[in-house]
C-alpha cells in the first residue's frame, strides 16, 4: 500500500523530463532512472496493474520503495547525462547500465595547430585545446561530425601538420570529403573559416537556420522522388537535433539541479539539534574495516550545507590491532582536532583567558585560523563510536564542540551522555542532511578502502616469484614503492638495491611480465 505521504509528494512532482531517485527504508538510494515526464513515470511505480505485469526484478524494486527524490532538467538529453553521472556516484543496486566509468564524449579541437581537427574524446584536458559537450548519443555524436567534416571539408586524418607525403597516401580529397589543404587546395586562412564555423554549429548557434536548410533539401529529394537522398537527409537531421540539444555538464557537489534546499535544511538541522545557530560547517566521520589488514577512515566537511570536496581527508588507522570501531573512531577524532588545535596555535591563543572553543571561534571570525572548527562533528554510529569521539574531545579541551552520533538502523540521534535518542522525521530537511552527509563519508571511506585493497592485491603477485623473500619485497617496495614501478624499472636499476643481484631483477621482471 501506497502511504498518504507518499501520495502526497507525488501530487506535487511536475510533468517535466528529469531523474528520480528510488529510496528504501533506510533512506539509501537503491535504484535512479529518467523520464520524459516526472509525473507519470513516477505514478506508474505506484500502479497495482503494472506490479502484476513487471518481472521479478522489478517487482523486487517496487516493493522496496519508501521515498524519492527529483531532479528537474530541461530536455531529455540533459536527463540521460544527470541520470549517469547519479549512477556512477551512487552505484544503486537495482541499477545496471552505467556502473563502468566510461563517460559521454566530448568532441575537442585544438586551435594552435596549423591545421585543426575535430576529435571524440571522453576527458577533458587543460592542454589547451577547445572542448563541446558533453553529448550523450555517441552514435548520433559520430554522425554529426562526419557530416560537418564532409560539409565543410575538414580533415580527419591524424598528422598535426599534413604535407604532401601524407596526401600521397590519403583517400579523403579523391572521394570530395576533405578540401586538402596539406597541399595547397585551399588556403590556411580558408580552412581556418571553415573550422570556425564548425565551432559555431557545435555550440548550437544557427541551428535552426541548419534545420530548415536541411528539411527544404529533404522535401525537394522526396519530390524529385530521389528517396535515398531524402531519407540520409532525414537521419542527418535527426542526428543534429539530438547533438545540438543545450546540455549542461553535472559534476559532483556542483551543478546538479535538485529539490534539496540547503540553506533551509541547515536552518531545519540547527533547529531540531537545540544549536545557537544553523551548523554552517559541518565534518562526519566514517570507519570502513572490510577485514582487520585494511582499517581505514573518512571525514568529510560540509559547508553551507553543500559538499566542501577540498576539505575531505581519509585517513590509515594506526593504533589498533583488528576490527575496533570504538577505538578506531577514538584516533580519528583525537588526530582531526589535536591537529586543528596545532595548525592553529599562536602566543595569543596560549595566554588567553577564553575557553578553547572560544579563542577558536574568535580566531576563525577574525580569518587567522588556518582549519576552521566545525559548528558540528557528526560520527556515523550509535552510543558506542559517539562515546569514544567524545572521549577524545574532552581530553583535547573540546567537550563544548557539539558532537552528534547518527544510527542507521532507524537513523537515530545520539547525545552525548544521554540515554535518549531523537528522532527526527522523514520529511524533514534536517534528517535529509544529516543522511547526506552520512552517506558521503561512508562512500569516501569505503571508495579509500577499495584503493587499498586494491594496492594490496598487486602487490601481493610479488609473494609468489621465484626467490622472493619479506626482506626482499620491502626493499622493493621501499625504492619504488609500487608493483607498477617494480614494472617499468631495468635489471640494473633493482640490481642496485643491496641484497639483490641484476640476474635475480631478470627473473623477476620475466615472471612480471
Amino acid at each position: 500500500m501506497v502511504s498518504q505521504e507518499l501520495k502526497n509528494k507525488l501530487r506535487e512532482v511536475p510533468h517535466q523530463p528529469g531523474v528520480y531517485l528510488m529510496k528504501d527504508r533506510l533512506n539509501s538510494i537503491i535504484y535512479v532512472g529518467k523520464a520524459r515526464d516526472l509525473k507519470k513515470r513516477l505514478s506508474s511505480y505506484f500502479t497495482p496493474s503494472r506490479k502484476t505485469r513487471a518481472n521479478l526484478k522489478t517487482r523486487a524494486l517496487m516493493d522496496s520503495i519508501h521515498d524519492f527524490d527529483i531532479h528537474i532538467v530541461r530536455n531529455e538529453q540533459e536527463s540521460l547525462l544527470l541520470e549517469g553521472k547519479l549512477i556512477k556516484d551512487y552505484r544503486p543496486r537495482y541499477n545496471v547500465a552505467f556502473r563502468d566509468d566510461k563517460r559521454f564524449l566530448h568532441v575537442k579541437v585544438k586551435l594552435s595547430d596549423p591545421y585543426p581537427r575535430f576529435v571524440p574524446v571522453r576527458t577533458r584536458k587543460e592542454d589547451g585545446s577547445r572542448y563541446f559537450g558533453p553529448f550523450p548519443h555517441s552514435t548520433a555524436l559520430h554522425d554529426t561530425l562526419n557530416w560537418i567534416n564532409r560539409r565543410l571539408g575538414l580533415r580527419v586524418c591524424r598528422p598535426v601538420n599534413p604535407g604532401e607525403v601524407d596526401y600521397k597516401h590519403c583517400n579523403a580529397d579523391i572521394i570530395r570529403n576533405c578540401s586538402a589543404p596539406c597541399i595547397g587546395r585551399i588556403s590556411q586562412e580558408e580552412y581556418l573559416e571553415r573550422v570556425e564555423e564548425a565551432c559555431v554549429i557545435l555550440e548550437g548557434k544557427g541551428k535552426k537556420a541548419i534545420f530548415d536548410e536541411i528539411m527544404t533539401e529533404m522535401q525537394a529529394a522526396a519530390e524529385a522522388l530521389d528517396f535515398e537522398k531524402a531519407a540520409t537527409l532525414r537521419d542527418v537531421l535527426e542526428n543534429l537535433r539530438k547533438t545540438l540539444s543545450p546540455t549542461r555538464q553535472f559534476s559532483r557537489g556542483r551543478g546538479v539541479p535538485t529539490t534539496v534546499k540547503p540553506t533551509e535544511d541547515l536552518a531545519d538541522l540547527g533547529e531540531a539539534l537545540g544549536l545557537d545557530g544553523p551548523p554552517r560547517v559541518m565534518e562526519c566521520f566514517d570507519i570502513s574495516n572490510v577485514s582487520s589488514n585494511h582499517i581505514v577512515a573518512s571525514m568529510v566537511r560540509f559547508t553551507n550545507g553543500q559538499p566542501d570536496n577540498q576539505n575531505y581527508r581519509r585517513y590509515r588507522i594506526r593504533t589498533v590491532k583488528g576490527q575496533d570501531d570504538f577505538a578506531s573512531m577514538a584516533e580519528v577524532v583525537y588526530r582531526r582536532y589535536s591537529r586543528i588545535l596545532r595548525e592553529n596555535v599562536s602566543e595569543e591563543t596560549e595566554h588567553s583567558q577564553e575557553s578553547l572553543i572560544e579563542s577558536q571561534r574568535r580566531l576563525a571570525s577574525e580569518g587567522k585560523a588556518k582549519i576552521i572548527l566545525p559548528d558540528l562533528v557528526i560520527v556515523d554510529g550509535g552510543k558506542g563510536q559517539l562515546s569514544s569521539a567524545f572521549k577524545q574531545l574532552r581530553a583535547l579541551g573540546l567537550q563544548e564542540l557539539p558532537i552528534i552520533g547518527l544510527a542507521k538502523q532507524f537513523e537515530e540521534v545520539f547525545f552525548p551522555g544521554e540515554s535518549e535518542s531523537l528522532r527526527i522525521s522523514h520529511d524533514r530537511g534536517a534528517l535529509k542532511l544529516l543522511q547526506r552527509i552520512r552517506d558521503e563519508a561512508h562512500r569516501f571511506a569505503n571508495g579509500y578502502n577499495e584503493l587499498l585493497y586494491r594496492k594490496r592485491m598487486k602487490e601481493s603477485l610479488l609473494d609468489d616469484a621465484p626467490g622472493m623473500s619479506p626482506r626482499r619485497k620491502a626493499l622493493l617496495l621501499k625504492k619504488f614503492g609500487s608493483l607498477a614501478k617494480i614494472k617499468g624499472a631495468t635489471p640494473e636499476e633493482i640490481g642496485t638495491i643491496p641484497g639483490i643481484s641484476e640476474k635475480f631483477a631478470e627473473g623477476l621482471l620475466k615472471f612480471l611480465a
